[in-house]
């Protein structure tokens, strides 16, 4: 089948400006609900569950302890104003009981990290198979020599 020139010059402006035209067209609210759209970061969610404060067991020992949960994970947290002597092999632990005795014993802890650093704030994640009922109270505690360096005995929020 044969065009005209003129039927093809005629299609072909049709589609490429009425294209443009409809672009353009578009362009324009799409810029104005870019510009006054609002950008929302959601918050996290964050409880509290427990919290202490350490004392000294073998070494000096201050600051608080929490635990909490945020977006459904619990975390232990240190404040900033954490401090503990440093030692060898030092661990972070949850224990039984709601003081840490000098020489702690199997089963009556489980230990949830090295701790990262002897001063300031830190956050150790708790796994969901742990059961905080169990546990009354956060050690730091050296594995080496078997010494707790202080505690905090947790109080539920």
């Amino acid at each position: 089948m044969k065009l005209n020139p003129l039927a093809t010059s005629t299609i072909a402006s049709i589609l490429l400006f009425g294209g443009l035209g409809q672009l353009a067209i578009n362009a324009q609210p799409a810029q104005a609900i870019k510009a006054t759209q609002a950008t929302t970061v959601a918050a996290k969610p964050t409880s509290l569950i427990a919290s202490g404060n350490f004392v000294k067991a073998e070494k000096a020992t201050t600051g608080k302890a929490k635990i909490v949960n945020i977006n459904g994970k619990r975390y232990l947290k240190f404040n900033q104003a954490f401090i503990t002597g440093n030692g060898p092999d030092v661990k972070v632990i949850l224990h039984k009981n709601t003081s840490v005795p000098a020489n702690i014993k199997e089963g009556n802890y489980i230990t949830l990290a090295e701790i990262k650093k002897f001063k300031g704030e830190q956050m150790y994640m708790i796994p969901d198979s742990v059961n905080l009922d169990n546990y009354k109270s956060v050690g730091i505690w050296c594995e080496e020599f078997n010494a707790t360096f202080g505690y905090a005995s947790l109080q539920n929020a």
